[in-house]
């Protein structure tokens, strides 16, 4: 135990490494982006206008993707994609656990149920292995989520729902920026979900998209978006009255974004690039610092997938510290490092215990919950941001280590 003052742990009585918070997360907006809200505010269109056109441009041309809906959030997104894969009562939808529980709420919402697979312990994205052992007649769709910023091993997987014919959902919530086989998120799924939400790497406040290759996917997602609602002629049951009219073909949710929103996210994706170059290097100092410290697991990457991360997961090994996860959390955050735990697995839910899961279902996806705490991470992170953090996990490490 080191009894050096400052190699003291604040909450035993030393001084923190940072007189400010350091929080998990933050949105980096600039002037521009500023901007690009202001332009709208003062158009003609605040909602279903142009920004949201050049949005869905934009997001093909990163993406590779020929079709690309915006969309109110990721969670709408997933519903919406499980809803045009025709998931209803009695299917299932294969996911992970260690996810935010919208990856799994959307089967719920069609009628449907989740079913989850383990994890790779080492990457902690879901195992292709798993997946395929728990398909059954009544498995519909497969939502790898790009957990971390990482892709699953999409390649499998996409195997995995060809051989028996399902449909393949990619959540890429986290993963905008993230390459896999050299190849941009977004083409090897049947639709690729993407989320703008206030703490991801590219923001509108709330937002998502959808991008596909398969256009009468598409035609499903845009009716699926507006109330099920056209007024293109083609697609009409009956004669036009005229140029005020439309059509109600199916019931569908009012999942639209604003322009405004829009508008941002056209702005911020112009900055993708900066973006991923900055987690990149802060990742990287990361994984420099704490893969030589046996207390700690350095969660591993896919070799095929170039990962902008959105979340970096600090994992203790218990065996080697005198405290655990919970006691860990508490230190960081006296030394005024203030982490987040992601993710609860999702079946651990009163809700989903009142439907009949229960612990035990994915034993790794549950030794990672127990061990891990999500460290900051975001592009407006200065380098003694980064080290700061360093210093405060080296600093808990050494004085609890065994």
């Amino acid at each position: 135990m080191n009894n050096d003052k400052n190699g003291i742990p604040a909450i035993c009585g030393g001084s923190p490494v940072r007189d400010k918070k350091l929080y998990y997360s933050h949105q980096d907006i600039n002037d521009k982006d500023i901007a690009a809200v202001v332009e709208v505010l003062k158009s003609d269109y605040l909602t279903t206008g142009p920004a949201i056109t050049e949005m869905e441009r934009k997001l093909c041309e990163i993406t590779g993707a020929k079709y690309a809906v915006a969309i109110s959030n990721d969670t709408a997104a997933l519903h919406i994609a499980c809803l045009a894969a025709g998931v209803g009562e009695g299917d299932e939808v294969i996911t992970t656990p260690i996810t935010f529980a919208a990856s799994a709420n959307c089967a719920f919402y069609c009628g449907g149920r989740p079913v989850f697979a383990d994890i790779d312990p080492e990457t902690y994205q879901i195992d292709p292995a798993d997946v395929e052992r728990k398909i059954t007649d009544k498995t519909k769709a497969v939502i790898p989520v790009d957990y971390t910023g990482q892709t699953a091993d999409l390649q499998a997987i996409r195997d995995i729902c060809d051989k028996h014919g399902l449909v393949m959902i990619e959540d890429a919530a986290h993963s905008i920026g993230t390459k896999y086989n050299g190849v941009h998120v977004g083409t090897l799924a049947d639709m690729t979900t993407f989320s703008f939400h206030a703490v991801k790497t590219i923001t509108g406040g709330e937002g998502g998209a959808i991008v596909t290759n398969d256009e009468e996917l598409y035609k499903k997602l845009i009716l699926l978006r507006t109330h099920g609602i056209t007024r293109d002629e083609s697609l009409m049951e009956h004669e036009s009255d005229g140029p005020w009219y439309y059509e109600q073909l199916l019931l569908a949710p009012n999942y639209r974004l604003t322009d405004m929103q829009a508008a941002l996210i056209c702005s911020q994706l112009d900055r993708l690039p900066e973006f991923v170059e900055r987690r990149k290097a802060i990742r990287k100092k990361y994984d420099d610092a704490f893969s030589k410290m046996p207390e700690l697991f350095v969660q591993k990457e896919d070799k095929n997938s170039d990962s902008c991360r959105h979340l970096y997961i600090l994992r203790i090994v218990p065996e080697k510290l005198k405290i655990g996860r919970k006691e860990f959390f508490d230190a960081l955050g006296a030394e005024n490092i203030i982490c987040n735990v992601h993710y609860i697995p999702t079946y651990y839910f009163p809700y989903y215990e009142k439907m009949g899961y229960k612990k035990g279902l994915c034993p790794n996806a549950e030794k990672l919950y127990d061990e891990m705490i999500t460290i900051p991470l975001y592009a407006a992170m200065t380098d003694e941001d980064a080290e700061n953090v360093i210093a405060a996990v080296t600093k808990i490490v050494e004085y609890y280590r065994k």
